[in-house]
This record gives structure tokens, sequence and C-alpha cells, in this order.
């Protein structure tokens, strides 16, 4: 198996194709924005980004404003924490080594869903 597609529910599907596209540079590849959702290219993963409405169920809602898990991979988790910052992104520390050798840093996107950069430990 493969992992291809991981998905982000959103509360504004405008304020995340600029952040997604924007400030963490992904290229979007499929603009449904009119229906509800963006597609970008995450590296080996396609990320879709997916706007829940303000009238959807409880449990839909919940999908929203939560830590996803999803880390994106960099060089180095200090010069992108600086640059991603710079862009605007709401950081909630600094980049923090880990026990397992590689370094964290978390973020927000405008919907409060938590993502992380990810520098991996030194071979």
């Amino acid at each position: 198996m493969n992992l291809n597609t991981v998905r982000v529910f959103v509360r504004d599907i405008v304020s995340a194709k600029r952040f997604y596209g924007e400030a963490l540079g992904l290229r979007i590849s499929a603009d449904g924005s009119e229906h509800g959702y963006c597609v970008f290219e995450a590296g080996a993963a396609t990320l879709v980004v997916e706007a829940v409405p303000s009238d959807a169920t409880p449990a839909d809602l919940d999908l929203v404003g939560r830590f996803t898990g999803l880390s994106f991979e960099v060089p180095s988790a200090t010069i992108a924490y600086g640059d991603l910052r710079s862009r605007g992104v709401t950081f909630t520390g600094e980049p923090e080594k880990q026990f397992w050798g590689g370094t964290l840093a978390t973020f927000k996107d405008p919907s409060d869903n938590e993502l992380q950069i990810c520098e991996q430990p030194q071979a």
C-alpha cells in the first residue's frame, strides 16, 4: 500500500486556499473552491482541503480545528520556521529537538488545525 491522499477540514475554503497555496507554498492541482475543496501537491501525497459548512452535524464540525497528525518534512526546521513565520504562519512554539533525534514545530492554519514541520535526524 502507498499513502496517496490526506484530508484537512476547514471552516473557510477561501482563506485555506490562500494559506496552503501562498503561505505554505503548495502548488494547487485542482481548484474546486466554488464547491468547497482544493487539492494541493504535497510531496508524495496529495492534500485535499475541504470546507465543513457551519450548519454541518456536530461530528463533522469536530473535524475542524484539531491536531491533524500531519507533518511536512523540511531540511532545516529552524530555517523553515523563520521562512514560514515571515509569511504570516502562526506557530505554537519554536522548533524543538525530539528524543528520537528529529526536530518538530507545530503551526496552525486559519481554521486552527495543527500541522507540523519536521526535520529528520541526521544519519
